[in-house]
């Protein structure tokens, strides 16, 4: 076998390009339903507060995306099979949501209303929260 023959190296690339497409495309589409879900679990429309200018809004949605997305690319880098690495983003979103719904009910009890006056250092707390914990939840993800 000649492993610097072009052919050999074209199907190698495609077969990595394959792999690449399919774990891509998987956490896009797990990022945009972790979004919707988590808009969905906020007592506020962060869209709609985005729209308006609320920086405490954006803080705190965006540490949400953060905290999520490295769980996943953590959880990528441990498997190659699509199932598990939906299994693995699962939990992460799961973890994600409650850390927040546990900040709202007994850390900070009047988020919503600090979020919606568009207090940035609420949001950031909040953003800094779930980079936080999706930090630990990506460091939890190793075998």
């Amino acid at each position: 076998m000649d492993y610097l023959s072009p052919n050999y190296l074209l199907g190698v690339f495609l077969y990595g390009a394959g792999h690449f497409i399919v774990a891509f495309g998987l956490a896009c589409l797990f990022l945009a339903v972790f979004k919707r879900l988590y808009q969905m679990s906020t007592p506020y429309d962060e869209a709609q507060l985005i729209a308006d200018g609320n920086v405490a809004a954006a803080v705190a949605l965006g540490g949400a995306i953060i905290g999520f997305a490295l769980p996943l690319a953590s959880a990528l880098t441990q498997t190659a099979d699509p199932l598990e690495f939906t299994v693995w983003a699962v939990l992460a979103g799961v973890v994600q949501i409650l850390a927040s719904l546990v900040v709202r009910r007994f850390v900070v009890r009047d988020l919503a209303a600090r979020i919606e006056r568009g207090n940035v250092a609420t949001g950031v707390y909040l953003g800094a929260t779930s980079i936080g914990v999706g930090l630990l939840n990506a460091a939890s993800m190793t075998y």
